[in-house]
């Protein structure tokens, strides 16, 4: 079946949603950061405590040395993937919502236009 690119209406713009330069360097570095596996799994442990967890309930879960899991735990908060909070002698992590929002969104398809009738 033939296409004419030039019918209006036919497709939606390829460049509508694209990333801007700035964005798109942002996303990856915190997508390169997720790329490993330790890091995925803490990240996906702490999202789903709303309060927050200390650091050591993490270690056993993952399977982790203490200083493995902490520079783990480093390299997400430093990537503004996580927030960290002393409370005595330990640390308490809570994911960023709108920096996970952000990554959820680079990924999802853009919602349908609703079309006026």
């Amino acid at each position: 079946m033939d296409v004419d690119p030039i019918e209006p209406g036919c497709c939606a713009p390829v460049l509508a949603g694209a990333l801007e330069e700035e964005e798109a360097a942002r996303l990856a570095q915190a997508f390169r950061v997720l790329a490993d596996p330790a890091r995925l799994r803490l990240l996906s442990l702490i999202a789903v405590q709303p309060g927050g967890v200390c650091a050591c309930e993490l270690a056993e879960p993952i399977g982790k040395s203490q200083p493995t899991l902490s520079h783990h735990l480093k390299v997400l908060h430093d990537a503004g993937l996580l927030e960290r909070e002393r409370v005595g002698r330990f640390h308490w992590y809570r994911v960023v919502p709108d920096r996970l929002a952000d990554l959820r969104g680079a990924l999802a398809p853009p919602a349908p236009v609703a079309n006026a009738v």
